[in-house]
């Protein structure tokens, strides 16, 4: 086994996308490469209607695949193939864009006005960019849960983990998408394929993620007088921690846990031309792409 090193800890900036959403971003429209096949990962949190009710209005998608995490609160989302529908807490939509669709997302808050929920953009290899669109909608009971004896749980949203599988299948990057738990003071360490990229998202609590130079060096120490935890490079709320080389993750949760998203995926390793809500892998694809926003033949008929 071979302890995956942290490259880099970061926190997610504040931005505003859409009509006026604000949100946090932990990566996007940067380097394609750095978390390849991932493109872009938002959370959007908040306590204030008057931050989100105005939503993410209709927009074009084309060469990618987005995955919305409803946390609580409500999403509402329609699109130009006639679908409706709405994702409540704990619900997943991974939605195929492929060769082209319009929707709109309209966040609302729950009955304390809090909407909490994230977006993660998957790229699409050049030989599916121009696939039919499609949905998967998962409800909260449908996602499986696995508890182990010290209390860590994971949800899996997509992937097999821990001898289960998540609802979510069919996907280009072949990702493994877990929600996890880890309780104050524990010690854990996930297996993760060797060959993808990887990153962990904390949005709750804190943790110490090990390094390969020094595998115990930054987790928790217990004190003998007081059994107080002693915290170096702890990575707490909105840090996004990105992993090199290896096949697991270690890290040991803080005084009141941590709870964060582990993802992973294969890479594409294309050529990425990115404008926006589309990413194909030339820029002649891309001239293509608003060719078709402009004379109305960016949604493709059905075969």
């Amino acid at each position: 086994m071979s302890l995956r090193p942290t490259l880099e800890t970061r926190q997610a900036i504040p931005t505003m996308e859409g009509a006026g959403v604000k949100l946090h971003r932990a990566f996007g429209f940067q380097d394609p490469s750095e978390l390849d096949p991932f493109l872009l990962f938002d959370d959007f949190r908040n306590e204030h209607p008057q931050d989100y009710l105005k939503g993410f209005p209709w927009h074009p998608h084309r060469g990618i695949e987005t995955i919305t995490y409803v946390l609580s609160g409500t999403v509402e989302h329609g699109d130009s193939l006639g679908n409706t529908g709405t994702l409540g807490a704990g619900d997943v939509q991974w939605m195929t864009a492929g060769s082209g669709i319009m929707h709109q997302e309209m966040p609302h808050g729950n009955a304390r006005g809090q909407m909490h929920g994230f977006q993660l953009w998957g790229n699409l290899p050049s030989a599916q960019k121009m696939t039919a669109p499609r949905y998967q909608d998962v409800t909260a009971a449908d996602i499986p849960e696995v508890i182990d004896d010290d209390g860590t749980r994971v949800k899996i949203v997509v992937g097999t983990f821990w001898g289960k599988t998540g609802p979510v299948d069919g996907i280009a990057a072949d990702p493994q998408y877990l929600d996890v738990h880890v309780p104050a003071g524990v010690r854990k360490t996930f297996r993760i394929d060797t060959y993808r990229r990887a990153f962990a998202y904390v949005f709750e609590g804190s943790a110490a993620f090990a390094a390969a130079s020094d595998p115990s060096g930054i987790l928790l120490e217990k004190e003998v007088a007081g059994q107080e935890m002693n915290i170096r490079d702890l990575s707490g709320d909105r840090t996004l921690v990105r992993f090199g080389t290896g096949d697991e993750v270690t890290l040991q949760a803080g005084p009141e846990g941590v709870r964060f998203l582990l993802i992973s995926g294969a890479p594409i390793d294309e050529p990425v031309a990115w404008h926006g809500p589309i990413v194909m892998n030339t820029q002649e694809e891309l001239i293509q792409a608003m060719r078709d926003l402009r004379n109305g033949t960016f949604i493709k008929p059905a075969h």
